[in-house]
């Protein structure tokens, strides 16, 4: 039996709004984008929300809207995607590493603070697989010493923790709507923040820092534009935003069958003693990504050996701070963050999507553990 790594959900009504948006005037930021942003902002609870190409631009139009840039130190995890840390290096800062926690691979809150200098900025948790990370207690460190917060949500919209979705506890949220995310439209991001200046200058930064955008020169009588920052070319356009719009009215419903297919590995693999990372009770997880721990040594042997079986898989992520890039600039070295270090070593993630049938949740099951055991 195949299983495809991931399935997109692209249905009827999100072909019909493309065709919709093809055949109307707008095809750039209009009023798609707007609709959209104004139904994600709701949807959160936020006061505002910009869309953007990628998660990785909105992570850096944040940062440069806080005036971050060289001298500076922002926080953020070793567990997750590069996007995080070269964010910060494209702004001229410096990113510092923080180890995991061991049970969910979310940045460990109790050794932030260890990690802030008189040169720190800012804190970039990120939500890993759709766990919200502890944003009570980093939102509560960063208040003490004066920092911002720039929550990396490219897992996480239906999350929450404590209470709290993403977005409400920092400076701003940016979210990705890649191919494999929850909604998605190919590529795509947004950020939603609740401070209203700030909203105001990402908003210029993320088109060339013009004053004006299409819309606002040409759905009424032509205002002249001005230029008062250099910004960047990373609005969101309403091609983009016309697929997003009824996957957003569905992402709970969605969630519902990814969490049958998580709860149905979790009690199996549970069963069996596959390890894979905990979900705490006080969460509302988003269920992006399903990862399992493979026994010390054998990741790459369990990777080779699903894929015999036709079972597409992937590694979400090897510790970042021990990539060549990272290594060679700040003289990274194995054991500095063992945690992170071991759960890269070790993770690997298995198909779990909308679209997979009962038949393909117990293949991979049965697979995954007969693998596990062969290995151990």
């Amino acid at each position: 039996m195949k299983v495809e790594f991931y399935r997109h959900n692209i249905g009827q009504e999100e072909i019909e709004a493309i065709t919709e948006t093809l055949q109307s005037v707008f095809l750039t930021t209009g009023p798609k984008t707007r609709q959209f942003e104004a139904d994600f902002a709701a949807y959160l609870g936020a006061e505002h929300c910009l869309g953007t190409t990628s998660c990785t631009i909105s992570l850096f139009l944040a940062l440069q809207a806080l005036g971050i840039g060289p001298g500076d130190e922002v926080i953020v995890p070793a567990m997750t995607f590069i996007a995080t840390a070269n964010a910060v290096e494209h702004c001229g800062a410096t990113p510092v590493f923080v180890d995991s926690e061991p049970l969910t691979g979310n940045m460990d809150a109790a050794l932030v603070e260890v990690a802030i200098t008189e040169n720190t900025k800012a804190i970039i948790p990120v939500h890993l697989y759709g766990q919200m990370a502890d944003m009570k207690a980093i939102a509560a460190i960063a208040n003490r010493h004066g920092l911002d917060v720039i929550e990396d949500c490219a897992h996480c919209v239906e999350g929450q923790r404590d209470g709290y979705k993403p977005g409400e506890l920092s400076t701003a949220a940016c979210f990705s709507f890649y191919a494999t995310k929850n909604i998605t439209c190919g590529e795509g991001g947004a950020i939603v923040t609740n401070d209203s200046d700030l909203a105001d200058k990402m908003t210029a930064l993320r088109l060339h820092g013009m004053s004006k955008s299409a819309a606002d020169r040409y759905t009424a009588k032509y205002q002249h534009w001005d230029m008062p920052v250099l910004g960047w070319k990373a609005n969101m356009f309403d091609i983009q935003a016309a697929l997003l719009i009824h996957q957003l009215k569905i992402i709970e419903d969605r969630l519902q069958r990814k969490e049958h297919i998580c709860s149905r590995y979790e009690s199996a693999f549970s069963e069996a003693g596959v390890e894979f990372p905990a979900v705490l009770d006080n969460t509302k997880h988003a269920r992006h990504l399903f990862t399992v721990w493979a026994p010390l040594g054998k990741r790459d042997d369990m990777l080779s050996m699903l894929q015999e079986r036709e079972i597409g898989v992937a590694v979400n992520f090897r510790a970042i701070h021990l990539l060549d890039f990272y290594k060679q600039k700040y003289g990274c070295q194995p054991g500095m963050l063992p945690v992170a270090e071991r759960i890269g070593d070790r993770t690997l993630t298995i198909p779990m999507y909308a679209r997979m049938t009962d038949d393909q949740i117990e293949y991979v099951i049965k697979s995954v553990i007969e693998i596990n055991n062969e290995l151990k």
